[in-house]
């Protein structure tokens, strides 16, 4: 009572609320420059099982920001020092280091076991890693990024919400984005953005406010200014991801893997979202799709229509049985064109969909 009562004596959270924190099983990959605040704010909040997962090590460049460590932790895991550290804040929780990196194996079935994911890394394919993970096992992840003055802050996978790659649907080229051991980084912002995180945790937790899901909040400290974005959750993405949910410990699934993913049926498309429809048929095959907008695109034609591709939308291509729509999906993503999928069994089943289900328009009323 006496150690929690700040919480229990505001009426938005009381002991019910603190009984819910207590109860909550919390993972933070990564216990750096974001995780440190993020560790310290949830261990202090009383979160009952906090788990930390790092396989670096502590070093002194790392102390300008990384609050939880000093000297005597020098040399060592990151994850152990940690819990070290958080113990003797809040030795009323358990608190479990996992001193291993975190891998296509060990992803899954250690994300079954919390509640909320955390993602305080500072590399991409940890990023995609988590954020696939977080879709197979239905777990909420609370994002976090930092970039030399400016970070940002986000909730993905939330009650059916968008997921970082309905953001960023494909990594960006190894080495094309510097990390702060290459440009360096404000001391104090990954205090600040991991504390914005840990408070969408306690959100979470506690089903308070208004949770950061669909919003990408955007901080920059040499102006102490906020920007909010808004994310539309991508379908066809977390449908990929799930229909591929099986080979992911194979790591048949990546960080590219929506290269991978490249057929789609009708029936996992939401024909209101932003479609693009690509019939790469040559012009005089029949027949053609009726009640539907297409874009006509012979394959023999593709690369010289580039033009006519909305790279804003996602991009369902299709043939009469599927085999040339492929083709196209594979030359597209050669030139780096992402988001495109083949419709499996083409034409076919688009005229069968829109039969069965009433869609054709007024021109063949």
């Amino acid at each position: 009572m006496n150690r929690y009562n700040r919480h229990i004596i505001l009426s938005e959270i009381g002991q019910e609320g603190q009984d819910k924190i207590s109860n909550a099983k919390v993972l933070v990959i990564g216990a750096g420059g974001l995780g440190c605040p993020v560790l310290q704010y949830l261990t202090a909040a009383g979160v009952g099982t906090i788990g930390i997962i790092d396989f670096d090590v502590v070093e002194l460049s790392n102390l300008q920001r990384q609050v939880l460590f000093g000297t005597s932790s020098l040399g060592k895991n990151k994850a152990i020092a940690a819990k070290e550290r958080l113990q003797d804040l809040n030795n009323d929780i358990s608190i479990i280091a996992y001193p291993e990196p975190l891998t296509y194996q060990n992803t899954i079935p250690l994300f079954r076991q919390y509640d909320i994911i955390v993602d305080g890394s500072d590399n991409f394919e940890t990023r995609y890693l988590a954020n696939d993970a977080c879709i197979i096992t239905n777990k909420p992840l609370v994002f976090g990024a930092i970039y030399k003055f400016e970070g940002q802050v986000s909730v993905f996978n939330y009650q059916t919400g968008p997921s970082y790659r309905c953001l960023f649907p494909n990594p960006p080229q190894k080495d094309a984005v510097p990390n702060c051991s290459d440009i360096g980084v404000l001391g104090v912002l990954p205090g600040i953005i991991g504390c914005m995180q840990a408070n969408e945790v306690l959100k979470l937790i506690l089903s308070l406010g208004d949770v950061l899901s669909g919003k990408l909040l955007c901080y920059n400290a040499l102006t102490s200014s906020t920007s909010t974005l808004k994310i539309r959750r991508n379908a066809i993405i977390i449908q990929s991801i799930l229909d591929k949910k099986d080979h992911f410990k194979e790591k048949q699934i990546n960080i590219n893997c929506i290269n991978e993913i490249d057929e789609i049926s009708i029936e996992n498309i939401q024909l209101n979202t932003q479609i693009q429809f690509i019939d790469v048929r040559e012009t005089h095959e029949t027949p053609k799709i009726k009640g539907l907008d297409v874009t006509s695109i012979p394959l023999s034609k593709l690369k010289d229509h580039l033009n006519a591709l909305d790279i804003n939308k996602i991009k369902v291509i299709f043939c009469q049985s599927g085999i040339r729509s492929k083709k196209a999906v594979d030359m597209l993503n050669e030139l780096n064109i992402y988001n495109c999928f083949s419709l499996i069994e083409g034409a076919t089943e688009i005229n069968n969909y829109l039969k069965e289900h009433h869609k054709i328009l007024s021109n063949e009323r």
